[in-house]
């Protein structure tokens, strides 16, 4: 193994560096980890924008990870070298309230790979063994997508689905398709709204029972929910856009009684009509990442219950992304999820 890697940092938004750095080495409680695919989230199309939360530059990005085992240091047991694993890139404190009652992603001093720590854009990085997730049955791409997956997989766990509810995703981006296939396997009957109609009909290879095109506005979207879902609404809404008029919107879609779970993040404030609000007596969620989420996610989808083959439309290599990653912006590509590749 060579004393030096490649990385890619974000050194201020819309600048790539490719650059050498010293390649790391595990510490005790530690493996060292090749990276083999990196996922791009809106995270990180975001953080190139400049329009991320919770961002400082310079940065190295990548938190959705497929990794292979190189070496452990001191402590370590149980790894062998070559094995293929999904790196979980939130680091909590383990010690505080929300920590010790199981909900790690709402630590106050959580910190996430890729986003307040340098990620996995290098060839090498090291990690708390706790973190690295092995499975034999996966490959490196699906790997990387298990971190996406459990945005999706927290959010409908927040929702408490039953199954028979009707449920509304609003955006079908990447986060919100993974709401829809989660929803989907709660036995939820599904109804996505995008103004992308490729988007719309990706979603139905992944669970989505109904499709709405909602480019014509909130009055008109509301009115074809109804249709479908009848004139109490949905049972539960998932707000997967990051828009903040949307998200504002989106409350009008849940029935009395209904459930509203904020997925997608925007910088600012969504206004809440408060009559409304009471009047249905709705229950709004947010979700933050996911906790414990990674081996009940590599279980499914060894079993087969979560088919993650239709999901990545592009590639990029990891010298490519100061020139190419401009790319990825451009709608007519069709793009639902690029995947970096080492």
């Amino acid at each position: 193994m060579a004393s030096v890697m490649r990385q890619v940092r974000l050194n201020e938004p819309g600048r790539f560096l490719l650059r050498e750095e010293s390649t790391p080495t595990a510490g005790p409680g530690e493996v060292l980890l090749r990276v083999r695919r990196i996922g791009v989230c809106g995270t990180d199309l975001h953080a190139y924008r400049g329009r991320q939360p919770f961002f400082n530059y310079p940065r190295v990005l990548g938190h959705e990870l497929g990794v292979e085992v190189v070496s452990f240091g001191s402590g370590v047991e149980g790894f062998a070298v070559g094995e293929r694993a999904a790196l979980e890139p939130y680091l909590a404190c383990g010690r505080c309230r929300t920590c010790c009652s199981g909900r790690s992603n709402c630590c106050a001093r959580l910190e996430v790979l890729g986003v307040h720590r340098d990620g996995g854009m290098q060839d090498y990085i090291a990690a708390p063994a706790a973190l690295v997730h092995r499975s034999a049955a996966l490959d490196f791409e699906q790997l990387a997508l298990i971190e996406t997956l459990g945005i999706g997989y927290h959010a409908v766990e927040r929702a408490r689905l039953e199954p028979g509810e009707w449920v509304v995703v609003v955006g079908a981006g990447p986060i919100g398709l993974t709401v829809v296939q989660f929803a989907a396997l709660a036995g939820a009957r599904v109804t996505v709204l995008d103004v992308n109609a490729g988007r719309r009909e990706f979603s139905r290879r992944l669970g989505a029972e109904f499709v709405v095109d909602s480019s014509g506005g909130s009055a008109q979207t509301e009115a074809a929910v109804a249709e479908i879902c009848g004139d109490e609404l949905a049972h539960c809404v998932f707000d997967a856009t990051g828009n903040l008029e949307v998200m504002s919107s989106s409350l009008r879609l849940a029935g009395p009684g209904g459930r509203v779970v904020m997925v997608g993040l925007a910088l600012g404030e969504f206004r809440v009509d408060d009559p409304l609000f009471h009047r249905r007596e709705l229950s709004i969620h947010s979700t933050r990442n996911s906790a414990g989420a990674f081996p009940a996610i590599i279980g499914l989808m060894e079993s087969g219950k979560i088919d993650t083959r239709p999901w990545v439309t592009h590639r990029l290599a990891l010298d490519a992304l100061p020139s190419e990653f401009e790319t990825l912006y451009i709608p007519e590509i069709g793009l639902v999820k690029a995947m970096i590749t080492l």
